[in-house]
């Protein structure tokens, strides 16, 4: 980045008056204070939403703590009658489903939101409300979810509810329901995160931080965030199959109409595996900034260390099957999934040695968090070891239901993600609430922690080996299954003993505390600019960045940030406003205003959390009433919180740089949030394309003879009049950007005809041919995508109103044309999936129909 050395002496000299900064300052906090009494919940600043995630995560994760102990209190003995058996089995499920879905990935989220801005130098994310929709969405999903079992209508399915008992309606009750449609909420809530948090490393970094000097962390990031857009819409996709096989019958899963339960396991495990290293890579990059400040030193093989963290990612694609190597698959495709399951420990290794070296050839200063990054290693090392032997298939197939599985996943889970979790609370902590926790409690957590779960765990190992079968509500005595068994319980609440030494330390008042020095462990990264105590501004000003570690390597840094000799150091418009920059080089592009305050975000999730939970109960006139209110709710979001137009072109954002206000197109965050949203949405759109396919792998009889023949025109028709208003859409958008205001709204009126037409058409089509979802997997399958491109098609619908509506108001003009061209990026992917749903339906069984 060109930087005018004259025009920063002038910025300094301006800088140099302590009255100019004092009332800068006051004009920043004006513009970011956070709001007090009862309208603090409208609070959408990352430092509050991220905080109240973090609490909220760590809140289910107690709960799912305490139904753990009881399964261990209820296994300590042999033939016990603590619990019932359905009890237990609700118990299980739960905590499975806890952890995985309410604790290890939002905790994953919820602490980046919490730190990423600082750690990037950002004065927040670039969709605060977005943050705040994903927080109150993961609250409400996770309390229906959890609550179910006081109620007795928790799911008992295990935290993977496989099919066919889970699809039995009769024998599986209402808490496969409440699993199905509590989930697929709060994964719609981890996909709105993710979002937000690749936008962010990708467009907010702070000037002169080039891709290559990111920090570790947000690399992290960004390949956990792609890693959740591939990995969670197949599950999504999953949960659809599977909701409307119970709630409509239709044989998704059943193989006596054609159905096939192992598209489930496919489905859930596309999701599963990659889900692990979701968990792992988070906490790992925890590991990553905590390292280099305990040993002193930068780490060590940085550009291995992203390369192994894209190479994990990517490789943890190729192992679904490694949970399905006892299902009756070919022997050749045991061998592939076995190869990747084993290859993928080469990147594993490569970051856990890089960390190893940082610290062997530094000077490693003790402490509580070095103390659980230790504990950390050493327990995912074990955990890593025993995943290499369950790749093998042979040793898996003796392995396989065992509890030599449960300690397997407990020592990669409690090693790779809770014990870097509780290093990195130790250590943000100091920045997070300006005091420092106890290092005596700590200590004493951790040897508790540490000590309670290898007495828990391991013996589990044995217990398996020795043939005792996981998810069993009690088992006879005589196997020599009684001391494994009550050594593990003892090792269990032990464990939960040091855990809650960690709240206890968290939680205690501190009001007498002295504050804690600022950065209080000598650290080179962004994060550890915070004031103590904190100001709601994010960062004083935006600095330039210059090196990996600027607070170590550049000169009077702290100093030049703190009166505010770098970006943006006022707020002259008391406005919310932070940098985007260029991908690559992070050359200042724009300043985003982003919008403050609102509780437009909580009725949206409390209206739209509303749809899944009285669906659960069949209350459909609720369920559209609820889905109307949450759409209202959300176009006043985007109408009063987006793509607002400027009262001028640009800003002088310091070092004499100006920057403009508004941008549309490739090199605004909106059109990357859609773009990254809708390569998510194709995700779980090629999740039911790979379902049809399966089913013509599987089966000699799908497409049935003739199938392609099934009313084709109605098919076509739809597809033609579909793909006529994505033209129609897209040349709005070119005629616009010329300045033809004129031809723009009749454009987009005939996109909306030619769109009502194609999704009636479209739906109609199946309905012609007399296909019945409920009598054969094919017609089912048809309907089911038949359906996806409808609620696209409708959704575009609604986009194209809306730019109608900015239009008639005048937000939309040739200048201001942000929601056009994100709307026309939509209309592309629907067009897409116009495509290959037509082709799928209508062309395929004429080249490969009967198997």
């Amino acid at each position: 980045m060109k930087v005018d050395q004259e025009a920063i002496a002038r910025h300094n000299r301006q800088q140099d008056d302590p009255a100019l900064r004092k009332a800068q300052e006051e004009r920043l906090m004006k513009a970011w204070e956070t709001p007090t009494g009862w309208r603090y919940w409208s609070a959408v600043n990352n430092s509050e939403v991220g905080l109240w995630y973090t609490a909220t995560a760590f809140a289910f994760m107690l709960f799912a703590g305490v139904l753990a102990l009881i399964v261990r209190a209820q296994l300590a003995v042999p033939e016990n009658d603590l619990v019932s058996a359905e009890f237990f089995n609700q118990a299980f499920t739960l905590h499975g489903t806890a952890m995985m879905f309410l604790f290890a990935v939002p905790i994953f989220e919820a602490v980046a939101i919490l730190l990423l801005p600082q750690m990037l130098g950002a004065r927040d994310l670039p969709f605060p409300r977005l943050s705040a929709f994903g927080y109150w969405s993961f609250l409400i999903g996770g309390v229906f979810v959890l609550g179910s079992i006081f109620f007795n209508a928790a799911p008992q399915g295990g935290w993977f509810m496989y099919p066919p008992l889970t699809t039995d309606t009769r024998q599986s009750g209402i808490g496969a329901d409440i699993w199905l449609l509590g989930l697929s909420f709060i994964e719609v809530a981890a996909i709105a995160a993710a979002v937000e948090l690749i936008v962010g490393v990708l467009k907010c970094r702070p000037p002169g931080m080039r891709i290559n000097l990111t920090p570790l962390y947000g690399w992290y990031v960004l390949v956990v965030g792609v890693m959740i857009l591939f990995a969670f819409p197949p599950l999504i996709a999953g949960d659809i199959l599977f909701e409307f096989e119970r709630m409509l019958d239709w044989p998704f899963f059943d193989p006596a109409r054609g159905g096939d339960p192992l598209l489930w396991q496919h489905l859930f495990w596309i999701f599963g595996h990659p889900e692990v290293y979701i968990i792992f890579l988070p906490a790992i990059a925890l590991v990553a900034m905590i390292v280099p400040t305990f040993a002193q030193r930068p780490i060590f093989g940085y550009s291995w260390i992203v390369l192994a963290a894209i190479g994990t990612g990517f490789i943890s694609f190729g192992l679904w099957v490694h949970h399905m190597f006892t299902t009756g698959l070919p022997q050749i495709s045991l061998g592939f999934f076995s190869a990747a399951s084993e290859a993928v420990a080469i990147p594993t290794g490569v970051q856990i040695f890089a960390f190893l070296a940082a610290l062997l050839a530094g000077r490693v200063v003790y402490s509580v968090p070095m103390l659980f990054v230790t504990g950390a290693l050493a327990i995912f090392v074990i955990g890593g070891l025993t995943g290499v032997m369950v790749a093998i298939a042979p040793f898996d197939w003796q392995a396989h239901d065992t509890y030599f599985v449960v300690a397997h996943l407990h020592y990669v889970l409690i090693g790779g993600m809770l014990f870097p979790v509780v290093a990195g609370l130790y250590y943000f902590y100091p920045m997070v609430a300006g005091k420092m926790l106890s290092p005596r409690l700590g200590r004493t957590a951790f040897w508790m922690m540490f000590v309670g779960f290898n007495v828990g765990f391991f013996p589990m190992h044995f217990v398996g080996m020795w043939g005792m079968p996981r998810r069993v509500f009690t088992y006879p005595a005589g196997f020599g299954w009684e001391l494994p068994n009550m050594l593990s319980t003892i090792g269990a609440f032990v464990f939960a003993t040091g855990f809650l030494f960690v709240v206890w330390d968290t939680l205690r008042p501190k009001g007498r505390q002295p504050y804690a020095p600022r950065n209080v462990w000598n650290a080179g990264t962004l994060e550890w600019l915070a004031e103590v105590p904190d100001k709601p501004w994010g960062v004083r000003s935006i600095p330039f960045v210059q090196s990996r570690y600027p607070l170590w390597d550049q000169k009077n840094f702290m100093r030049d940030y703190d009166e505010g000799r770098f970006f943006l150091p006022d707020a002259h418009e008391v406005r919310r406003e932070t940098l985007v920059t260029s991908i690559i080089d992070a050359e200042p592009i724009q300043c985003l205003r982003v919008p403050g305050p609102t509780f437009k975000t909580f009725w949206a999730a409390m209206f739209t959390g509303g749809v899944f939970v009285f669906s659960t109960f069949h209350m459909w006139t609720a369920a559209v009433v609820s889905g109307v209110l949450a759409l209202c709710a959300i176009l006043a979001w985007l109408w009063t919180g987006t793509a607002l137009v400027p009262e001028k072109e640009e800003k002088d954002i310091g070092l004499g740089m100006t920057a403009p206000l508004y941008m549309s197109g490739p090199r605004s965050v909106g059109w990357w949030a859609m773009f990254i949203t809708m390569l998510g949405d194709m995700s779980a759109f090629f999740s039911l394309i790979f379902g049809y396919f399966f089913y013509w792998t599987v089966h000699p009889d799908f497409p049935p003879a003739g199938a392609g023949a099934d009313a084709p025109g109605w098919f076509l028709l739809g597809a033609g009049l579909l793909l006529a208003s994505w033209l129609a859409t897209t040349t709005a958008r070119r005629v616009l950007s010329a300045g033809n205001e004129a031809a723009f709204p009749m454009l987009i009126v005939a996109a909306i005809l030619a769109a009502a037409g194609g999704t009636a058409a479209l739906i109609h089509a199946p309905a012609a041919a007399g296909l019945d979802p409920t009598a054969d997997v094919y017609p089912a399958t048809v309907w089911v995508l038949v359906i996806w491109t409808a609620v696209h098609a409708g959704a575009g619908i609604v986009m194209q109103l809306y730019c109608l509506a900015r239009f008639a108001a005048r937000r939309l003009t040739a200048t201001y044309d942000i929601d056009i061209w994100n709307v026309a990026l939509f209309w592309h992917f629907v067009a897409v999936t116009v495509a290959v749903t037509t082709a799928t339906v209508v062309g395929f069984p004429h080249v490969g129909g009967g198997g």
